[in-house]
């Protein structure tokens, strides 16, 4: 059964655990400045978080009608016009109509877009794999495996 804040460990508990989390996690910032994988791997690069994010969603699942893009990315549809508008002028993105409704617009990657998306895949990867070379092996695994249940979790609740 999934916990959940009323779950079987009540709510204080996960409360008092989310508190002690919260805190190790400002204490490791204090000890070691970590950056965002994703930013620190795509520094230099001239553009916003927003155009970052598409550029990664639209390289990792594929067209996204610009609905879809303003939810992943969570800003208004009026928003992600500008943004893709930005990025298809850049020439990494391009719009299609849907030919069944001419209202939906679809957002891919053009190659261009395609070849930075493979650049900053690779620079994040490389990020990651220099934060879990700070851990032992043992402990490696365990961090995949907790993420790997909670990704299962979040995706049986349909979150």
């Amino acid at each position: 059964m999934p916990r959940t804040i009323s779950g079987p460990l009540g709510s204080s508990a996960i409360l008092a655990q989310a508190r002690r989390l919260k805190a190790l996690l400002v204490q490791l910032t204090r000890q070691r400045p970590l950056r965002d994988p994703i930013a620190a791997a795509c520094q230099g690069l001239d553009l916003t978080p927003a155009q970052l994010h598409i550029v990664l969603w639209l390289g990792n699942d594929g067209t996204m009608t610009m609905g879809e893009l303003a939810r992943r990315v969570a800003v208004t549809e009026k928003t992600i016009t500008g943004v893709v508008d930005r990025l298809e002028r850049a020439g990494l993105v391009q719009r299609e109509r849907d030919p069944e409704d001419r209202r939906v617009i679809h957002v891919r990657l053009a190659p261009r877009g395609a070849r930075l998306h493979r650049r900053m895949d690779q620079g994040i990867e490389e990020k990651l794999a220099g934060l879990l070379g700070l851990l032992d092996a043992e402990d490696r695994r365990h961090l995949v495996r907790m993420v790997e249940h909670l990704t299962a979790r979040l995706a049986a609740e349909g979150t």
